[in-house]
C-alpha cells in the first residue's frame, strides 16, 4: 500500500511541479506583454501634417476622409479634441494639439450660386472662375486665417517580419461601444462572466459531438480562449507554430483552457478584449493580412474605426468567424448574410432593439475597394526599404516605440491616386477604340524640388492587383524627356569655350538624315515624319524635333552629354553616341525626378528623401547621413533651358495642359520614346515637380505619345495639387539678359516682324544681326 502510494506521488509530484513551472512561466510572459516588455511595437510610418489653407483645392468629402484618416471621431456636437461635425457649407473640427488651445476650426467650403427667385428669369451668367470644391474660409476660434495645421496622419504600422501586415492598434476605448457589442454578441456573450471557458458552451459543444454533428468539440472557443490560442501558445511552446496552435485536437483544446484560466487570472477582462480586438486577423488585402478592427474598419470602409455604422460594426464582428469565406470583397452576399446574423444577435443580447436592427440590416454592404491604395502601399514599401538599408537594427519594444515620420502629403498623394485612375479610364478607351490588349500601367512621383522631399508617389494602377512598384523600380526608356539635358550641354560648352553660337535662338537643321558612327547606319526620323528644316534649340525642344536634337547634341558633343548624365549619378549609364539625344538608355520616373530637379534649382540637384524624422520612446534618432545637393550645371545656363521648357506648355507637344485649363507659369517636356512603348511627361512649377510614366509592364508598344498619355495625369494632378496659389515666375539669375527676337529666325526683331519673342540669353551671347526675312 505505502508502494503503491509512493508510486502515484513521484508522478504526482512531477505534474505538479510542470504545472507550477509552466504556470510561472506563463504569468511571466503574461505580465511582459501587458506591460510592453516583450512584445515589439512596430515601426509606426506617419505621412507630413495635414495642412489646411484659404483657396484650397478640396470638397467637403475629400476633408471628412482626411479628418478620417487622423483617426477624428464624427460627433452631432463637439465635446473634446479629437471631434468634428458636419454644417451647412462647413466642417467644424475641435483640433488636438496645445497650439489651439481649446479653439475650433472651422473649414467653410465655396457656396454655389442661390437659385432665381420664382416669376423671375435669372440673367445668363459666365461661369464661376472657381468651382464649388475650394475651401473659401478658415476660422479659428472667432479669427480668420490663411492656414492651419492638424497633426500628422498615421498610414501604417511596419512589420519587419517575414508576413506582410497592416495594423493599427488602438486603446478599447477608442473603439466605439457598437463594435465591441457586435463581437461580445457573436463570438463570446458571457465574456465578462465566465473565468476565462466557457462551460456551457463547452457541454453544448460535447452534446453536438456526442451526437455525431460533429467529430471535434466545434464552438465554445471564448474571446479569451482565441487570445490565448491566436497569441499565447506560440509563445508560450516555442515550437509550436501558430497552424498548430489551431489544430483540432482534445490536447490542444485543454491546454488553451488551461492558458485562459491563468490569462483570466493575471490580466483584466478589459485588457484581454483589447488583445483580441487589436491581434484577430480579418483576412487579406492585397499581399497583406488584415489585422485588428481599426485597420478593417479602415480598409473595409475607409474609416476610422470611430465612425463606422452599426450596419459596419456588424460586418467587421461578422467576418471573424472565417476571414476568408466571409470577405466583403470576395464574397458579398455570404458576408452580408453574417453581417444580419450578428445584428440580431445583437438583439438577442439585449444591446439593440427589433427595430435598429431591421433597419441595418436592410442597408446595402458597401466596402471601400481603394482604400488599401488610400494608405499609399507604395510609398510605405519605399520607406521600408529605406529603413532596412540604412537603420537596419530599427527595433523596438513597446517602451520605446518607434515613429517615422515621411514626407508624403496624404492629401496630394490622394489628388495623385485620383489622377492616374482617371487618366489610365481614359488610356483604356483609347487602347480598346485601337483594339489593343492588356491593361496599361501608370507611375507618378511629386517632388518639392527646392528640398527633394517626396510628397506623393503611386506606383501602379492598384496595389492590390500588382504590388509592383514602377514608380522606383521600372527602368524605361526616358526618350525625349532626356532632350533638356542635351541643350543644357550645349550651353555649358559655349559658357566653357566662350561661344556665343550656342544659344536659345540658334538654328539647327530639321531634316531626314543618316548618322553613321562606329561604321554603323542609323537612320532616325521625328514623330509622324514631321520636319521643320531650319528651326531655332527653343522650338526643336519645344515641339520636340529628333534630328533637330542630334544636331544640338553633336554640336554639344556626344560625351559631354553623356558625362553630364553621369554626374547626376541616376539611370544606366549612356553611351555616346547619336542616339544618346532620344533618351536611348534606362532610368526609372524615380530618377527622372531627380535628375529634373537641377532646372528649378539653378543647376543644383536635391537628393530626394522620403523620412523626415525617427523617434524611439519619443527620443529622436540622428538620421543617416544624406548626399548633399550637387552642382551639375550652371545657374544662367539652366535658366536657359527653364525657359525653353515653357514654350513646351505654351505652345509645344505639351500644349494640352493649357486647353486643359491649367495656367500657371510651368516649364515640363514630354516624353515618347522612338517605338511609343514608354510615354511620359516631366513639368514643374518653381514649388512643384512631378514626373508621369505610362506604358505597359511587359514593355509592348502602347501606341501613345507622352502628350496623349501622361500630360492628362500631369495635368489633373497639378491643376488640383496648386489650386489656390499663385502663378510663381522662373527667376532669373545673375549672368542672363533678355533681347526681342524673330522666333522663325532667331535674329534680333525687326519692326516688321509679325511675331516678337522675348528670349534669354548667357549675357554676351545675344545676336546681334537684325531680322532680315521681315526686314521690309
Amino acid at each position: 500500500m505505502r508502494l503503491t502510494a509512493a508510486a502515484l506521488a513521484v508522478p504526482a509530484i512531477v505534474l505538479s511541479f510542470a504545472a507550477g513551472y509552466s504556470y510561472i512561466r506563463f504569468a511571466r510572459l503574461l505580465d511582459e506583454r501587458l506591460h510592453g516588455e516583450r512584445v515589439r511595437a512596430l515601426p509606426r510610418v506617419f505621412a507630413r501634417p495635414l495642412e489646411l489653407r484659404r483657396g484650397q483645392a478640396m470638397t467637403e468629402p475629400q476633408l471628412v476622409d482626411r479628418l478620417n484618416d487622423l483617426g477624428y471621431a464624427q460627433r452631432p456636437t463637439l465635446v473634446r479634441p479629437g471631434e468634428f461635425t458636419i454644417e451647412t457649407g462647413a466642417v467644424a473640427i475641435y483640433a488636438r494639439g496645445d497650439a489651439f488651445k481649446d479653439r475650433v476650426v472651422r473649414v467653410v467650403f465655396q457656396k454655389p450660386a442661390p437659385p432665381a427667385r420664382a416669376g423671375r428669369r435669372a440673367p445668363p451668367r459666365p461661369p464661376r472662375p472657381r468651382p464649388a470644391d475650394r475651401v473659401e474660409q478658415l476660422e479659428l476660434g472667432t479669427r480668420s486665417v490663411a492656414r492651419v495645421q492638424l497633426d500628422a496622419p498615421l498610414l501604417t504600422s511596419l512589420n519587419g517580419g517575414g508576413e506582410r501586415e497592416k495594423r493599427r492598434s488602438v486603446e478599447l476605448s477608442a473603439i466605439p461601444p457598437r463594435v465591441v457589442q457586435a463581437v461580445l454578441a457573436i463570438e463570446d456573450r458571457r465574456f465578462y462572466d465566465h473565468p476565462g471557458f466557457d462551460p456551457i458552451g463547452i457541454a453544448g459543444a460535447i452534446v453536438r459531438n456526442l451526437s455525431g454533428r460533429n467529430a471535434y468539440t466545434a464552438g465554445a472557443s471564448t474571446i479569451t480562449q482565441q487570445v490565448a490560442r491566436n497569441v499565447f501558445l506560440p509563445q508560450l511552446f516555442p515550437g509550436m507554430t501558430l497552424q498548430e496552435a489551431r489544430q483540432k485536437s482534445w490536447r490542444r483544446k485543454a491546454i488553451e483552457i488551461w492558458v485562459s484560466i491563468v490569462l483570466t487570472q493575471r490580466a483584466s477582462k478589459d485588457e484581454i478584449l483589447a488583445m483580441y480586438l487589436n491581434d484577430m486577423t480579418l483576412g487579406q488585402r492585397g499581399s497583406f493580412g488584415v489585422v485588428g478592427v481599426a485597420e478593417a474598419a479602415r480598409l473595409f470602409f475607409g474609416k476610422d474605426v470611430s465612425n463606422v455604422t452599426l450596419a459596419e460594426a456588424a460586418t467587421i464582428a461578422g467576418v471573424l468567424q472565417s476571414p476568408s469565406a466571409l470577405s466583403p470583397f470576395t464574397n458579398p452576399e455570404r458576408c452580408r448574410e453574417r453581417r444580419n446574423v450578428v445584428l440580431y444577435a445583437m438583439v438577442d443580447a439585449g444591446y439593440l432593439d427589433q427595430a435598429a436592427a431591421d433597419a441595418a440590416a436592410g442597408e446595402p454592404l458597401v466596402v471601400e475597394q481603394r482604400a488599401l491604395d488610400a494608405e499609399a502601399p507604395y510609398f510605405v514599401d519605399y520607406v521600408g526599404q529605406s529603413l532596412a538599408a540604412l537603420y537596419p537594427g530599427l527595433t523596438t519594444t513597446a517602451s520605446g516605440a518607434v515613429d517615422v515620420y515621411t514626407t508624403l502629403d496624404l492629401h496630394l498623394q490622394r489628388l495623385a491616386q485620383d489622377a492616374v485612375r482617371d487618366g489610365l479610364a481614359g488610356v483604356d478607351r483609347l487602347l480598346a477604340r485601337r483594339k489593343r490588349k492588356g491593361r496599361a500601367e501608370a507611375a507618378l512621383i511629386a517632388v518639392d524640388p527646392a528640398s527633394g522631399e517626396i510628397l506623393a508617389l503611386v506606383g501602379g494602377r492598384s496595389y492590390n492587383q500588382s504590388q509592383f512598384d514602377r514608380a522606383v523600380a521600372a527602368r524605361r526608356q526616358p526618350g525625349s524627356v532626356f532632350k533638356p539635358f542635351v541643350f543644357l550641354t550645349a550651353f555649358e560648352r559655349a559658357a566653357d569655350e566662350g561661344r556665343t553660337d550656342l544659344t536659345p535662338a540658334s538654328i539647327v537643321r530639321d531634316e531626314p538624315e543618316t548618322f553613321t558612327f562606329n561604321d554603323q547606319p542609323w537612320t532616325p526620323e521625328n514623330y509622324e515624319g514631321e520636319y521643320d528644316g531650319p528651326i531655332t534649340f527653343r522650338r526643336a525642344l519645344a515641339h520636340s524635333r529628333n534630328l533637330a536634337t542630334i544636331h544640338a547634341a553633336e554640336a554639344a558633343g556626344y560625351d559631354r552629354v553623356a558625362d553630364l548624365w553621369k554626374r547626376l549619378g541616376v539611370g544606366t549609364p549612356p553611351r555616346p553616341y547619336p542616339s544618346i539625344a532620344l533618351g536611348v538608355f534606362e532610368a526609372t520616373p524615380l530618377e527622372i525626378a531627380a535628375a529634373y530637379t537641377i532646372f528649378p534649382n539653378g543647376g543644383e540637384q536635391r537628393p530626394l528623401r522620403n523620412i523626415l524624422a525617427i523617434t524611439r520612446g519619443g527620443t529622436p534618432v540622428a538620421l543617416a547621413k544624406a548626399p548633399k545637393p550637387a552642382r551639375i550645371a550652371r545657374p544662367a545656363t539652366t535658366f536657359l533651358v527653364t525657359n525653353m521648357m515653357r514654350s513646351v506648355l505654351n505652345e509645344g507637344t505639351a500644349a494640352g495642359a493649357r486647353s486643359a485649363g491649367f495656367a500657371l507659369d510651368a516649364a515640363g517636356k514630354t516624353g515618347t520614346t522612338n517605338d511609343l512603348r514608354d510615354a511620359w511627361f516631366a513639368g514643374f512649377t518653381p514649388d512643384l515637380l512631378t514626373v508621369v510614366w505610362v506604358g505597359y509592364d511587359d514593355n509592348q508598344t502602347l501606341g501613345l505619345s507622352g502628350a496623349g498619355a501622361a500630360l492628362p495625369i500631369w495635368t489633373q494632378f497639378m491643376k488640383a495639387a496648386l489650386a489656390g496659389r499663385p502663378s510663381l515666375p522662373f527667376e532669373a539669375p545673375d549672368g542672363v539678359t533678355f533681347a526681342d527676337i524673330d522666333p522663325d529666325t532667331g535674329k534680333l526683331a525687326a519692326p516688321g516682324c509679325p511675331r516678337v519673342l522675348r528670349e534669354s540669353f548667357a549675357a554676351g551671347t545675344e545676336p546681334v544681326e537684325v531680322c532680315e526675312l521681315h526686314r521690309f
